[in-house]
């Protein structure tokens, strides 16, 4: 496989990062016009995920990182809610990192360079 070309499970990866969290901005867009407590952590941690995406795609390692502990985040914040949230969020951060981390996207992540890191 040539080092340049993304793997399809990366793109599906980002593709999620950016459409989950441009919904999610824009649900939590409202709650911040009206000042609503915590309004504005929710939007920055959307938008953290949004960023994900975005350099997932352009094949940045350091975003790879970035997604995952951004997944970690919402594991540890669903834990607080049920333990079904947590569960699921779990098996999400496995998954998402799974496909992160394997061979084929790793050759993926090397492409852009060093630099990106």
């Amino acid at each position: 496989m040539n080092a340049n070309r993304r793997p399809i499970s990366v793109l599906v990866i980002a593709c999620l990062y950016l459409a989950v969290n441009l919904a999610g901005i824009i649900s939590h867009f409202r709650g911040l016009l009206a000042g609503e407590q915590g309004s504005a952590w929710a939007e920055g941690t959307e938008f953290v995920g949004l960023i994900c995406g975005v350099f997932l795609l352009l094949g940045h390692n350091w975003a790879r990182w970035l997604a995952v502990a951004w997944i970690l985040f919402h594991v540890i914040l669903s834990a607080m809610h049920s333990w079904g949230e947590a569960v699921m969020h779990g098996l999400f951060c496995v998954g998402i990192t799974w496909i992160l981390f394997r061979s084929e996207s790793s050759r993926f992540f090397r492409g852009v360079g060093e630099e990106s890191i």
